[in-house]
């Protein structure tokens, strides 16, 4: 893949967008006045900020059909308003039908919390990694760093998953409208992504319909 640097890159962008508005208009004519007339998204996607995961593209879909929050290492602290007000939106007003938790091999984020190392604000952010290392650490002897960097990244997706299926809003959409909660993991290699199962810890039910508020 060839590369741009400096200013060019932007250049570059800026005649693609036009040739793609170009095409588009001509190949879908209603196209853009129907996605200017509102959103009806049937995915919310959660997913890692990295340039090589872009949503749309790796699923093969087209503007108007994901609706998108991504962060660094697609982490989802329970009191993150940041987050928490995507999730509230996209399930509560939007509507979404299917809510996406995608994580990716080769992760900057999940590498650096494997490591010790000071890098800045990100520190704080990496530290509920730094946590499922701690838990996953006792079973790593003999594990080479491909292979932690890879627990890591699906325990990570797990665990956003079980904190999607105890915030209020998917809790609700899933007992009246049957919204499905995922979590996937993209593979930078090969361009596939694989759905992971994702059972209850204990007591998640119990809390999960504790957060059921009729």
């Amino acid at each position: 893949m060839g590369s741009l640097e400096g200013e060019d890159v932007l250049a570059h962008a800026l005649a693609q967008n036009r040739a793609w508005a170009s095409h588009t208009a001509s190949a879908q004519p209603a196209f853009f006045s129907t996605l200017s007339a509102g959103q009806h998204p049937p995915i919310l996607w959660l997913g890692c900020s990295d340039s090589r995961v872009p949503e749309t593209t790796i699923t093969g879909l087209q503007p108007g059909q994901i609706f998108v929050h991504r962060n660094i290492a697609n982490i989802l602290p329970p009191t993150d308003l940041n987050s928490a007000a995507v999730i509230e939106y996209a399930v509560a007003h939007v509507g979404v039908q299917h809510v996406v938790v995608c994580g990716h091999t080769s992760c900057g984020g999940c590498i650096a919390a494997l490591g010790n190392d000071r890098i800045g604000v990100i520190d704080a952010w990496l530290l509920p990694l730094r946590k499922l290392r701690a838990e996953l650490g006792k079973g790593w002897e003999g594990v080479g760093k491909e292979e932690r960097v890879q627990r890591l990244v699906e325990a990570n997706v797990k665990a956003g998953v079980r904190t999607l299926r105890e915030n209020p809003n998917v809790v609700k959409a899933v007992a009246e409208r049957g919204v499905k909660v995922h979590g996937l993991v993209y593979d930078i290699k090969t361009g596939v992504l694989s759905e992971l199962e994702v059972e209850d810890e204990d007591g998640e039910g119990v809390r999960r319909e504790a957060f059921a508020v009729q």
